[in-house]
């Protein structure tokens, strides 16, 4: 038989969110009459945007002519969609991105996976820690770590402790590192970065001939004005730093799939033999072998987010849900709870009580309060001793939560 890919065997066990629905629906079989409420895998729960809903119909009908049908698309995505992208994502804001730096994908979760392929196997990675579990499990199984120790740490990884003592905001690695994974406004902990930290990273990158993948899936909660919102707003950034987004949680495209990549032009990778070559250019390559684009209604119903009215009836979902995030951040702070996040992320980022592990806090409030949560030890070593709550319940929904902790547990 044929010899399989023996790095899947240095693996955690399960993959957070797959345990967190397997414990949840242990416990729903054995308790069928408890009404759950999930704030825990951070699906949206509110439902498109008129404006999109309308554009999805309009190609659908367009697919139904056969002097408007359209078959397979561009492999990297549609030109008007890519041109939306750069003009209205970084356009509006003073940075500067050409069509053919975009890259449209089925998620940020892929393109999360997927970066790292372009890269050599032994490069050294650095990983914000807690941070989405993808960006390590993806390169463990790529072969550049070890099994993981006692403590949940993968060998061959640097990690970047955020915790409430340094503010959330990792230190600079201590070595040399070749990819490093920055996630603002983070998910778990909900923390963002200011520009001048993000101006160190840049910084470190070029000097360290580093590659900085920037996961900006959460960038439209952002509403203090002084974060940015880009990498691509610190000088120097275009040389050193891969940028990903989605359309998932601001536009409520969980269900849709649909998200994308900017690699700049002026990224290059170095060959053994030292010939360089352009990131962007593998990058590409890369996707024509393994993407035939995504779907044309899809790519017109991301559109419709860039028009005005879907500008507004995408505010008003995060809005919705930034609403929620505060709701539940004072109800758990006004419950003695030490609450970190909620005010540009749709994250709360809760303490567990002293001496109460994140696996054993997610299990006392799924069968107390009947809320389901994620434990922060999945998120990755540091996040033990804390708990994330998402804002993507209803109303309905995050208020009963909230009311359930506070009077339960």
């Amino acid at each position: 038989m044929p010899r399989f890919n023996a790095a899947y065997l240095n693996l955690n066990q399960n993959y957070l969110f797959a345990e967190i629905r397997r414990r949840t629906k242990v416990f729903a079989d054995a308790h069928p009459d408890v009404r759950l409420i999930d704030l825990g895998v951070g699906d949206v729960t509110q439902p498109l945007p008129p404006a999109v809903v309308r554009a999805m119909h309009e190609a659908t009908d367009e697919l139904a002519r056969r002097e408007t049908f359209k078959g397979y698309g561009p492999y990297v995505g549609y030109e008007f969609l890519r041109a939306d992208i750069a003009t209205h994502d970084f356009g509006s804001r003073g940075v500067q991105i050409a069509v053919d730096e975009v890259f449209v994908s089925d998620g940020g979760k892929s393109d999360s996976a997927n970066l790292q392929e372009i890269f050599a196997p032994d490069c050294v990675v650095a990983v914000m820690d807690p941070v989405y579990p993808v960006y390590a499990d993806s390169n463990v199984v790529a072969g550049r770590t070890g099994r993981a120790d006692a403590g949940g740490r993968y060998a061959g990884i640097a990690y970047l402790p955020c915790t409430a003592e340094n503010s959330f905001q990792p230190a600079l690695p201590d070595r040399h590192v070749d990819l490093i994974y920055l996630c603002y406004p983070n998910n778990p902990t909900g923390a963002v970065v200011t520009r001048e930290a993000l101006a160190r990273w840049v910084a470190y990158a070029r000097a360290e001939e580093a590659v900085i993948l920037y996961d900006a899936a959460y960038e439209a909660y952002i509403s203090d004005p002084d974060v940015p919102h880009s990498i691509y707003e610190i000088d120097g950034a275009r040389e050193v730093a891969i940028e990903c987004r989605s359309f998932s949680k601001n536009a409520g495209f969980t269900g849709m799939r649909l998200a994308y990549t900017v690699v700049p032009k002026e990224m290059r990778g170095r060959a053994p033999d030292g010939t360089t070559m352009s990131l962007n250019a593998l990058w590409a390559r890369r996707t024509a072998i393994k993407s035939n684009g995504l779907p044309y209604v899809i790519q017109r119903a991301a559109a419709a987010v860039y028009t005005p009215e879907g500008k507004k009836q995408v505010q008003a979902l995060v809005d919705s849900y930034m609403a929620n995030a505060r709701i539940i951040s004072a109800g758990l702070a006004a419950a003695g709870f030490t609450v970190y996040g909620a005010r540009n992320a749709p994250y709360i980022w809760v303490r567990t009580p002293p001496s109460v592990s994140s696996w054993d806090f997610f299990d006392r409030v799924l069968g107390t309060a009947h809320v389901v949560g994620a434990p922060g030890g999945g998120f990755g070593p540091s996040g033990e001793g804390y708990f994330r709550l998402t804002a993507f319940g209803s109303r309905a929904q995050t208020e009963e939560a909230v009311k359930r902790i506070k009077t339960r547990l």
